[in-house]
């Protein structure tokens, strides 16, 4: 189904349920699609009967996505769940069959979304943990160097994508340099263009192909000084062309305190930049409001992005996920409640 009229825009939702306000407000705005928190999920039938009530209000498949990353950032949990170790802890313990272990990893969490009716993940996680990087995202990522996060991102997006359920890399052009947690404070990164291009940017156009991505709301001053990527236009420029990635672009969560101003100002700097969806997670109705006043429908370039994406979601054939939990096992890798 064509995503013309769908406004730009993800939303959440406050509790467990839909809410009558909620149902309505979501037939009435038609957002592209939704992402669930824990405060959503109490148990695989609440959270299937959740995942159909969202698409219900709308009426359509609409993508419904979550932040599934393994260790710290993980919605979905025990008992009805796999935990997972932190991605770098793992991924330093494989040592050189890390990529084999994250994406085996990652195509069980794919296999455990599907299963209650979420069909996106934001994850890869594709910046490079450095001696700097702040502690909120240093153990989410992957490795310390570009190869290794690199080979690492690949095979989590491959993994989800067997699975058909929709990759969302992050965070675009790259977050490892900041010193500064986004979601109270606006980092900025002074390395020079050149520096970011062999370093930084390097997993991401390895990953220009995947079809969704996230921004980062970091101040690259080399590019520009005074906005962050997330609405920086010139930023965005270097996302589409100096690192290639043509796929459907979300801003990280407006809600977060890197970004200034009111949630109507937050998402119109942002869609000005150029990105083609605003990201608000928070469920609160009234800021959800001044998003959805912003935001706009999704426009041609955007639609025919989504489009594409959505094209995505379909699993290659049924997997064996006990083989992959003994293969993990045999590594020394598997799930912490596994």
């Amino acid at each position: 189904m064509s995503n013309a009229g769908r406004l730009a825009a993800i939303f959440g939702c406050e509790e467990l349920a839909l809410s009558p306000d909620e149902r309505a407000f979501f037939r009435d705005c038609d957002p592209f699609g939704f992402i669930l928190f824990a405060r959503n999920i109490e148990n695989p039938d609440q959270l299937a009967r959740l995942t159909s009530q969202l698409r219900d209000a709308v009426g359509r498949d609409a993508p419904v996505l979550i932040d599934q990353e393994g260790g710290r950032v993980q919605r979905m949990r025990a008992p009805y769940w796999r935990d997972w170790s932190p991605p770098l802890d793992a991924a330093h313990a494989a040592g050189a069959d890390a990529a084999r272990v994250l994406g085996l990893r990652a195509r069980i969490i794919a296999e455990e979304l599907r299963a209650v009716g979420i069909d996106a993940n934001c994850a890869p996680v594709a910046d490079i943990a450095g001696p700097e990087t702040h502690p909120f995202l240093r153990n989410r990522c992957y490795g310390e160097t570009a190869v290794h996060v690199c080979e690492r991102a690949r095979s989590v997006a491959d993994a989800h994508l067997a699975a058909g359920v929709l990759p969302v890399v992050k965070h675009l052009p790259g977050h490892g340099r900041a010193t500064a947690d986004t979601h109270h404070n606006l980092p900025t990164v002074t390395a020079s263009p050149a520096d970011l291009a062999a370093h930084d940017f390097a997993p991401f156009r390895a990953l220009a192909d995947v079809p969704m991505a996230m921004t980062a709301h970091i101040i690259f001053a080399a590019y520009d000084p005074d906005r962050p990527a997330t609405q920086s236009p010139e930023m965005i420029r270097v996302i589409r062309e100096e690192i290639g990635f043509q796929g459907l672009l979300m801003t990280d969560d407006l809600n977060m305190q890197a970004l200034s101003g009111d949630l109507g100002q937050r998402t119109r700097a942002s869609m000005a930049a150029g990105c083609d969806i605003a990201l608000h997670c928070k469920g609160d109705m009234a800021e959800m409001l001044q998003v959805a006043q912003e935001a706009g429908d999704l426009t041609p370039a955007a639609r025919m992005r989504a489009d594409a994406a959505l094209a995505l979601r379909r699993p290659v054939g049924p997997v064996d996920i006990a083989a992959l939990e003994a293969d993990l096992v045999r590594m020394g890798q598997g799930a912490l409640n596994g």
